[in-house]
């Protein structure tokens, strides 16, 4: 990585840490409190979070496009003040319908300000060299559970779950709206781009098509292995501190995978790289299937590294595909499905691990092997613009 790209870089992993910790990592800490505080199931709040992440695809080829007329520097650092009032929103809730409408704001906010919109940035700043520098802030943004989690955690202990909402509003606005709004470049004559362009014509190809299921399939995967993998693991046979102890390890398996992607797989197309991610679950499903809850440590680094590899190929694909015109509307098509599916898994895994047991982990490597195949009918070659 260039210097030029260094400062961008260091500030977009740290304003993208920020982000996800204030918004997509809250309800696994929070939710039991505020369900508690409000004298509701904690259903309702997972409930509203699965809806804000509904809003956030809906609005995502909006944001993007935006992203693609203006930049990255407007669209992030308005999303760290809808963050912040989403959050001072819920802490300030002191009923389910304002809770709910707190998590539609938060929605919109990770609709702006997380990887989609990261990616879309880097893409109208670099161009078709922004490979190095998406990878780059998944390198640090890796680690927004291992960071946010603690915080969270610390919050809740001392201050209250209320005081840690402000608290991580009270970060957007210190933090990240400074970062995002000094440190990413304003692009020239936006203001006359935006107010003259036609709304682009991205037709729905087989390659578009193609793409939206693989990472819809893929996210499906992720989103429910993010909840539910603990539970998966001791129904087969390991227990419950062998459970948790390999699941700590999905994040370092990230990171290491994104540093192979940053160093060795970045010499090959983006599309080699994403076939070996999607392939890298249903081997660990098929360790554990053997060898029982003793493996549970090989599949949690087996699927940490392919989903470590996903995160990043889903800007470096379809950018090393089409190019870097109209990228971030792209991203926003590809990804909304995903994100769909994202809002859907762990409810869908939920149902199906109480009738499958461990056996539902056919169903998780079916869904990553039809990604799989799906890569194999797409072209490495670039497509014309």
């Amino acid at each position: 990585m260039s210097q030029r790209q260094l400062p961008i870089i260091l500030a977009l992993g740290t304003t993208q840490t920020l982000a996800w910790a204030s918004s997509y990592y809250l309800p696994a800490l929070l939710a039991d409190p505020m369900a508690h505080d409000l004298g509701v199931s904690s259903n309702w709040i997972f409930g509203a979070f699965s809806a804000s992440l509904v809003i956030s695809a809906m609005l995502g080829p909006r944001i993007g496009r935006q992203i693609d007329l203006v930049g990255g520097r407007q669209v992030l650092s308005a999303s760290n003040l809808t963050m912040a009032a989403g959050l001072v929103l819920l802490g300030l809730s002191q009923s389910v319908l304002v809770m709910a409408v707190a998590w539609l704001v938060l929605g919109i906010g990770m609709a702006m300000g997380l990887y989609d919109a990261a990616f879309a940035a880097l893409g109208r700043i670099y161009g078709t060299e922004a490979r190095r520098p998406i990878t780059g802030i998944t390198l640090m943004a890796g680690f927004a559970s291992t960071v946010g989690w603690p915080l969270t955690a610390w919050g809740l202990a001392h201050i209250g779950w209320r005081e840690t909402c402000f608290a991580w509003a009270a970060a957007n606005i210190l933090i990240g709206l400074p970062l995002n709004f000094f440190m990413l470049p304003a692009i020239k004559g936006a203001k006359q781009a935006a107010a003259t362009a036609a709304k682009p014509h991205v037709p729905l190809d087989r390659t578009m098509i193609l793409l939206a299921f693989v990472f819809a399939a893929a996210w499906t995967v992720t989103g429910a292995m993010a909840v539910h993998f603990p539970r998966i693991v001791e129904a087969t046979g390991a227990t419950h501190v062998e459970a948790i102890a390999a699941g700590a390890l999905i994040g370092p398996a990230q990171v290491l995978a994104r540093i192979l992607e940053a160093s060795v797989l970045s010499r090959f197309h983006p599309l080699w790289s994403t076939r070996l991610a999607c392939v890298t679950h249903p081997i660990g499903a098929a360790v554990v299937a053997i060898f029982g809850g003793a493996a549970a440590s090989a599949f949690a680094l087996l699927h940490g590294s392919g989903n470590g590899i996903l995160t990043i190929a889903r800007g470096t694909l379809p950018l090393s595909i089409f190019g870097p015109k109209d990228f971030g509307y792209r991203l926003g098509i590809i990804g909304a499905p995903a994100r769909m599916a994202q809002a859907v898994a762990p409810l869908a895994f939920g149902l199906l691990i109480d009738v499958m047991g461990a056996k539902v982990l056919m169903v998780s490597s079916a869904l990553s092997l039809s990604a799989l195949a799906a890569l194999f009918l797409i072209r490495a070659e670039r497509r014309p613009d």
